[in-house]
């Protein structure tokens, strides 16, 4: 299968976007680790179900009934996906991979003594919701971003009888580094301790099998999200172990998760239904199962390969630009997925992607990417910069507010997108950008003096005009 087809099955690939000269430039897509496009075969696959679309589970109509099928399928399909026992193990559904770790951490049946092992590198949705019921103990990494997993044995052997979990990312949204996985399986199992996977980033780059329910690499529990693998519907999955699920009440309740309701009594159903309230996303569920099949179809092989080269390609222009900070390790490429983090000397990491964006017509991410204390790390700042800013930006100035900007791959970017930014860069570098940037304090972020795009042209969905001028919202992905 050729790269061409690949790049044709993507939506918007040649979508033309402003930039600042008046021109209309073919938009570069470096934003993947928040959020990839959707393949054209699933926009294909929705539109020929939708005539026959309905609410699923107990309707007697033919639509419901092939609704039903097709929704209760996608399960198995996504559980299949990743090697599930689907015997002992179940698939729920929910909006995203938050959701995912905020139901794992909400049905655990966790309390304030209990440990909950995680990581430095971890997505705040890794994080946060197991600080909610459980005390929370990191594993450190070290000055290159790696995992200290002599440290993370210490953490094992130290807590042992109260870890009820270790929760690791399966690659990093900031450095990419794909984690050892298995051999933190092994280690875990071997001190009675079960292990949940992240794998949001992970998942749309690389094979990934939870092994068997009886293997010491097998992993318990797994969470991705569909809006990562070119099914962006509104989808996440999480897989675990049956009885995890059929003990105690579920987190969400209301329709569909009971078997019968009495004015007294509440008798649930079993999961998945018991963990998926209310009416499902259903076509969320059929848009994951196709894009499952197209990455079946274009082989989660041949995208590994496909990528790395494409980061070898990338590292090897970068490291040639003076100017240019690259973090992480940039040398050895094989165990990590096509994420880019940088910097340019001398200027905010929110100049550089507003210049990307307006004038090179790219878009990247900037900030912290929601792992504020790995980026932090990674900046090597220390506690009295830390506290210095956290001052400042509670005040309400982010003008100083850290961070890196992002460029990450999906398996349809070529060489033209990189050198497309490397071009960029350089100009960046050379001072030859051409507009003039206005730091908005409140925001932390660069409007371009004289370049107002009326969003309303280009997708009129809101009856009043909008405009990408003076907004702010919480930092994702």
């Amino acid at each position: 299968m050729s790269f061409t087809y690949i790049r044709d099955q993507i939506i918007g690939v040649d979508v033309e976007v402003p930039t600042f000269d008046g021109t209309k430039r073919k938009y570069v897509y470096l934003d993947n680790a928040a959020s990839t496009p959707a393949f054209k075969s699933v926009l294909k696959c929705i539109q020929e179900f939708l005539p026959y679309y309905s609410g699923v589970h107990r309707g007697t109509g033919f639509k419901s009934l092939l609704s039903t099928e097709l929704f209760d399928s996608a399960h198995e399909i996504a559980g299949n996906f990743v090697n599930a026992n689907l015997s002992n193990n179940t698939v729920i559904f929910v909006k995203n991979t938050t959701e995912a770790v905020n139901k794992l951490a909400a049905r655990l049946c966790l309390n304030k003594d209990d440990i909950i092992v995680t990581t430095m590198m971890e997505h705040h949705s890794n994080d946060l919701p197991w600080r909610k019921y459980a005390k929370v103990v990191y594993v450190k990494t070290d000055s290159m971003g790696y995992l200290d997993l002599n440290h993370l044995e210490d953490l094992v052997r130290k807590y042992n009888q109260n870890i009820k979990l270790i929760a690791v990312s399966g690659a990093s949204n900031i450095t990419g580094y794909i984690n050892p996985i298995y051999q933190i399986a092994k280690l875990a199992h071997s001190y009675g301790i079960k292990i949940f996977v992240d794998a949001a980033q992970l998942i749309a780059h690389r094979k990934l099998d939870v092994k068997p329910d009886e293997s010491e690499e097998h992993i318990d529990f797994v969470a991705f999200s569909a809006h990562k693998m070119y099914a962006p519907f509104g989808t996440g999955v999480l897989i675990g172990p049956k009885k995890n699920f059929e003990a105690g009440d579920p987190d969400i309740v209301g329709g569909g998760v009971v078997e019968i309701v009495t004015l007294e009594e509440v008798y649930w159903t079993y999961p998945p239904f018991k963990e998926e309230a209310g009416s499902p996303n259903v076509i969320g569920g059929v848009a994951l199962a196709r894009a499952i099949l197209q990455l079946h179809e274009i082989s989660m092989e041949k995208i590994a390969q496909h990528e790395g080269n494409l980061l070898q390609y990338a590292y090897t222009k970068l490291k040639k630009i003076p100017g240019i900070e690259l973090y992480g390790d940039t040398n050895n490429l094989e165990n990590k997925v096509g994420v880019i983090p940088f910097n340019i000397k001398g200027i905010h990491h929110a100049l550089t992607a507003s210049i990307l964006s307006f004038e090179g017509g790219i878009g990247v991410r900037n900030g912290c990417f929601c792992a504020h204390p790995y980026v932090k790390h990674l900046l090597k700042l220390n506690q009295d910069e830390e506290i210095q800013l956290i001052t400042q930006i509670r005040n309400g100035d982010k003008s100083n507010l850290p961070g890196m900007v992002r460029a990450s791959l999906g398996c349809y970017n070529n060489e033209e997108d990189i050198d497309r930014l490397v071009q960029m860069i350089e100009k960046i570098v050379n001072n030859e950008y051409k507009g003039k940037y206005i730091l908005n304090q409140r925001t932390g972020t660069y409007t371009l003096q004289g370049f107002n795009i009326n969003l309303k042209e280009y997708f009129p969905l809101h009856p009043e005009s909008s405009f990408y001028m003076d907004k702010h919202y919480p930092e994702s992905a």
